[in-house]
């Protein structure tokens, strides 16, 4: 279902510029998700959510990640989950522009590689050797985690507990309200009020 929103665009603030794209569809082991798209025609803005159908509470989901075969685990991150891996120092929150995203434990480690990446480009540009080695060494041991020769624990931290971790080795727990509310709880978007007239 696509519709168009009566609201300013959060970035731009161009009027009446946002389109609202809604998809409910079940996702094997997770069960009905719907996955709601904001994009703005005028900035370009676009963020991606997914929101389970039945009512979550905040949560916690780890992988103990210590073979090849934890690599292709189902990972659901939702744009306000917080994602470690604590043995290797890497922590992603989320921001004003997070979306979520449907992916596995590989997809996420390459998304910390791409990260990492980044700041190696910008550290060799610079001349910062410290910075290029401490990239380096963490480039190498994300690699030994996709080869089964390093274990690390992937953990999950959702304020809203729409993210999950699909393997039968993952454990969920709830996280307490005031744990909930020291996490970023990622991007705020506009309310909208639907209402008909009887």
């Amino acid at each position: 279902m696509e519709s168009q929103v009566e609201q300013s665009c959060p970035i731009c603030g161009t009027e009446n510029s946002l389109k609202m794209l809604a998809h409910t569809s079940e996702i094997p082991y997770f069960g009905e998700h719907t996955q709601i798209t904001m994009s703005c025609h005028s900035c370009g803005w676009r963020v991606t959510d997914f929101i389970p159908a039945e009512g979550k509470k905040a949560g916690s989901w780890k992988l103990v990640v210590s073979s090849t075969e934890h690599i292709s685990s189902r990972v659901v991150r939702s744009s306000s989950c917080t994602v470690r891996i604590v043995e290797l120092g890497l922590e992603v929150t989320p921001g004003s522009s997070s979306t979520g995203y449907i992916s596995n434990v590989e997809g996420v480690l390459d998304r910390f590689s791409s990260a990492i990446g980044t700041i190696r480009r910008q550290a060799d540009a610079e001349g910062d050797g410290d910075i290029l080695k401490k990239c380096d060494e963490l480039l190498s041991k994300i690699d030994m985690v996709k080869n089964g020769r390093l274990t690390v624990t992937l953990e999950l931290l959702d304020p809203v507990g729409h993210s999950q971790i699909l393997h039968e080795e993952a454990v969920s727990s709830e996280i307490s309200d005031e744990d909930a509310r020291e996490l970023d709880p990622g991007p705020v978007y506009p309310v909208f009020d639907v209402s008909s007239d009887n």
